[in-house]
């Protein structure tokens, strides 16, 4: 996430070749080399802000001539169990100035990883009082002593990010020397980029880091490019900057920032400039990351032979098969039924989907007055706020049957895909309510097949601070594969439909006997080669030709709200 006031990252449009250099925990590498550097021109500082930007950078980009195409989602973060698999967390320490920040961008622009977070350390200076503020306005303030930054803050912010969790982000305003009255959202990072003068500094951030890189940038560089910053972009008289400099910045530099050097894999000499030593950092975290993948889908199948005689879990909630239940999935599954028919039909049991779900949440004695002046003791729900999450695009046909039940419901999106060279799911766009954690949620969705798709839409549900026990997954038709697989990695989420089925089709991914690709019949794109349900089928790139999900041109796109927000 950008928050405006910093230069955009430049996306590369070739992978990153991977390499074969390994760094140990006790091992440290110095780069150099005999080129000359032209220091009467201090090198030009890239980090161009007020506050502080912490963020999410966007690698999800390829170009068709001027458009640019958002495609890349994020591959699976958890194994079949939904156990997270760990971020690779890289620290960045370096003296004031140092390039930092340009080492950073380099490393992201280098890297071919689809979720990249940047979290910067400035973010977490702690609030002044009117005291220190009004020493921070005449430049007696100490801003790169320990003690004026939040470490435990920083250290629980860490934490979460490295295990998938979303996390709010201070911003600090440097001329107004105080944090903003709002905070950043961060979510979903398979690389956490650290950067900060005292990165290294506390034991407990240390050893969260995978890998941690010095920048060793000549003083009178760091000198002349902490003038330049401080007096064109945050207005301070070069005065104060000098006397701040000598007064605490340098010495700073050498008693807290400078013996951290030896805690180091890597020393970088001259920053952003030491592409050596970049291009052999970006090989091995493209060797870790390569490493750390998950073959969710591909692990499911297996997992289905094994599991196909088990019994169905207590948290699934099959609809009672009346004879009218069966009546209309008669009708949906006749592959002669047109279009409005199977809407009209699919409606009818959307409607009877929802309220059974609802029969299922917890309910408590109430008493009421009726019109005649007589109590009648009823039940109300326990949970008040009840929130769909629908799984673009066939889960949006759920959304009209909860906002008819639920009229207050609120209603979030999460756009799942299927990488077509790996056939895993990615998650590619999200949209949740702030105030999910405390509401009741079902996740809607069609059907579920393989339960690819699901256990993602749990996964982030989980990673925003939804408890598993008030998750329910809701979808007209699931196979029993999806069923056993989502019980098993998550068996606490209640698992609601109107039918299920045995069989699941090996090579196709399709439910026998199923009702077809649901999203392609509802929204009448059988036969224009669109498809967009991932947990059916995986097609081809030329059969896909026609769907770009995530494009400026999709009613999907929005500029403020595409990556990590919420609304």
């Amino acid at each position: 996430e950008s928050d405006g006031d910093d230069e955009p990252y430049q996306i590369p449009r070739a992978p990153a070749a991977a390499g074969q250099s390994s760094f140990g925990s006790k091992r440290r590498v110095t780069f150099s080399s005999s080129n000359i550097i032209d220091t009467s021109t201090p090198t030009k500082a890239r980090r161009r802000r007020i506050r502080t930007s912490s963020r999410s950078i966007d690698d999800r980009i390829s170009f068709c001539g001027r458009k640019t195409i958002y495609t890349a989602g994020r591959p699976a973060w958890y194994d079949p169990s939904g156990e997270i698999k760990e971020a690779f967390v890289i620290g960045i320490c370096g003296g004031s100035a140092s390039g930092k920040t340009t080492v950073a961008q380099s490393i992201v622009e280098k890297l071919n990883v689809p979720w990249v977070t940047l979290l910067s350390m400035d973010s977490f200076y702690k609030v002044l009082t009117d005291e220190q503020h009004k020493l921070a306005e005449d430049s007696n303030y100490d801003f790169d002593h320990p003690d004026a930054f939040d470490f435990d803050l920083l250290l629980e912010t860490l934490k979460n990010l490295k295990i998938g969790k979303q996390v709010d982000i201070p911003l600090y305003n440097f001329t107004t020397h105080s944090r903003e009255p709002y905070t950043k959202k961060l979510y979903g990072a398979n690389v956490v980029l650290f950067e900060g003068i005292l990165a290294f500094f506390s034991k407990e951030i240390r050893d969260r880091l995978d890998m941690r890189v010095f920048v060793d940038t000549d003083a009178d560089i760091r000198l002349a490019r902490r003038l330049e910053r401080d007096i064109v972009e945050r207005g301070r008289a070069i005065e104060g900057v000098i006397q701040q400099y000598t007064r605490f910045v340098k010495p700073s530099y050498d008693h807290y920032i400078a013996p951290t050097m030896t805690y180091a894999d890597l020393i970088v000499p001259r920053g952003g400039e030491n592409q050596i030593a970049i291009d052999l950092i970006v090989k091995h975290v493209n060797r870790e990351l390569h490493n750390r993948g998950v073959k969710v889908r591909n692990q499911l199948f297996h997992q289905s032979e094994l599991t196909h005689d088990s019994p169905m879990p207590d948290t699934f909630y099959l609809v009672d098969q009346t004879a009218q239940l069966k009546y209309l999935h008669t009708i949906i599954r006749n592959k002669d039924t047109d279009r409005d028919e199977f809407i009209f039909y699919s409606k009818r049991l959307m409607r009877i989907l929802i309220e059974y779900a609802l029969s299922l949440l917890p309910f408590e004695d109430v008493a009421v007055e009726t019109p005649q002046n007589l109590i009648y003791r009823g039940k109300k729900h326990v949970y008040s706020n009840v929130c769909g999450v629908s799984i673009v695009r066939a889960g949006e046909c759920l959304e009209p049957a909860l906002s008819e039940i639920c009229k207050d419901a609120q209603i979030g999106k999460i756009l799942i895909q299927t990488n077509q060279h790996t056939g895993e799911p990615e998650l590619h766009y999200l949209r949740l309510p702030r105030d999910i954690a405390n509401a009741y949620v079902f996740i809607l969705d069609a059907t579920i097949a393989t339960g690819a798709a699901a256990l993602m839409a749990i996964r982030v549900l989980l990673d925003h601070n939804v408890p598993e026990e008030k998750i329910a997954l809701l979808s007209l038709l699931v196979s029993k594969q999806g069923v056993q697989t989502v019980a098993y990695a998550f068996p606490k989420v209640k698992i609601v439909t109107t039918a299920c089925d045995t069989e699941l089709d090996q090579e196709t991914g399709f439910i026998r006997p199923g009702l077809g690709n649901f999203g392609d019949r509802y929204f009448g794109t059988d036969f224009t080669g669109y498809s967009s349900d991932t947990d059916d089928t995986t097609m081809s790139t030329s059969q896909n030709l026609s769907f770009q999900p995530c494009t400026p041109d999709s009613p999907l796109f929005n500029p403020r709200t595409f990556t990590n927000t919420h609304e």
